[in-house]
């Protein structure tokens, strides 16, 4: 006969699940009971693969330690294994008996718990042990207490040696009829892997660094391509709207600071002359700067260039006169 324990506790020295289950194992090594335990808090990125090791037990021991709220993440975590990757034929034999103990309060909430897991997980729940242990070291000491849990332990192993029958619970209707496990096509193990990645907090920065590059590039790309044919219809505008001023001789270059680089706009102006393109020039006569959204409300009529400037919301550098003309050169309606 095999019983595997499956402690979900924190592996604390005070622990006093930990002298439970100590005590119990004692008692089953001299029944000739083969004892394997697993400690979660030591295979916490390999629990989605402990559910394999139930298919050679005859039954098991479901501890932890309540020490503020609930029997804790890494029992829970293990009982969401059994449920997505057990074996639902081996689950529906397999006696549990769960031992709770707790520092604080709600031993029985949390026993009683874990009894309602396994049910629902088509298993067969067994009286266990549970207990208020506020000084370790006088539970340890007190004789009476030994030998309850030695009672106990024997109970446990009888149940489970004989296979005592017991009655069907709603939990199981549930489960049967109601509760559907999602399939998933990773194994165990591959899922395994992926838990001990998302554990690795260097792997896990180290994925997020990559996929902001990424994304930074296909942004930078993408606002690339939509700065192309945004300035393009810039150009198409001003050309459309150019209204010659006589005896002008002007070099104008716009820069839109929210577009990517090498998207200034180059405009030379030579009496009726007009030449519009994208581009930057080493000599210019006025230089402005600008948002789109500040150009896209003159090119609509909005807003002037001279207006913008006295708003804050446009800056040059050069001749203010020719920015002046600039509102006479085009003419937006």
């Amino acid at each position: 006969m095999k019983i595997n324990i499956y402690y979900g506790g924190r592996g604390i020295i005070d622990d006093p699940t930990l002298l439970v289950l100590s005590k119990m194992t004692d008692v089953f090594k001299e029944l000739n009971v083969q004892v394997e335990q697993y400690n979660l808090f030591e295979q916490k990125n390999g629990i989605t693969a402990l559910p394999g090791t139930l298919k050679n037990a005859d039954g098991i021991i479901l501890a932890s330690t309540v020490e503020w709220f609930g029997v804790g993440g890494y029992m829970h975590s293990f009982l969401d294994a059994c449920w997505l990757y057990g074996d639902k034929d081996k689950l529906t034999k397999l006696y549990m008996a769960p031992v709770v103990m707790s520092t604080t309060h709600g031993e029985r909430e949390g026993m009683t718990e874990l009894q309602s897991a396994w049910e629902t997980l088509g298993g067969i729940p067994l009286d266990g042990i549970c207990g208020y242990i506020a000084d370790t070291a006088t539970f340890e000491r007190t004789e009476s207490y030994q030998k309850l849990i030695e009672k106990k332990a024997e109970n446990i192993y009888r149940n489970m040696n004989q296979k005592m029958e017991s009655l069907p619970a709603s939990n199981q209707a549930v489960k049967n009829t109601v509760a559907i496990t999602k399939i998933t096509d990773l194994t165990p193990q591959e899922t395994e892997q992926l838990s001990r990645y998302v554990s690795n907090d260097e792997y896990v920065q180290t994925q997020k660094k990559d996929i902001q590059e990424l994304s930074s590039i296909f942004r930078d790309k993408m606002d690339k391509e939509q700065a192309v044919g945004k300035t393009e219809d810039y150009i198409e505008r001003l050309k459309n709207s150019f209204k010659p001023v006589a005896s002008l001789h002007a070099v104008y270059q716009i820069t839109l600071i929210d577009q990517t680089k090498d998207k200034d706009i180059l405009i030379r102006v030579d009496n009726q002359n007009l030449e519009c393109k994208e581009g930057e020039s080493s000599s210019f006569d006025v230089h402005v700067s600008m948002n789109t959204s500040v150009l896209d409300q003159i090119i609509s009529g909005r807003m002037t260039f001279q207006r913008a400037f006295m708003e804050g919301n446009l800056k040059m550098k050069g001749d203010f006169k020719l920015l002046r003309n600039m509102d006479q050169l085009f003419d937006f309606k």
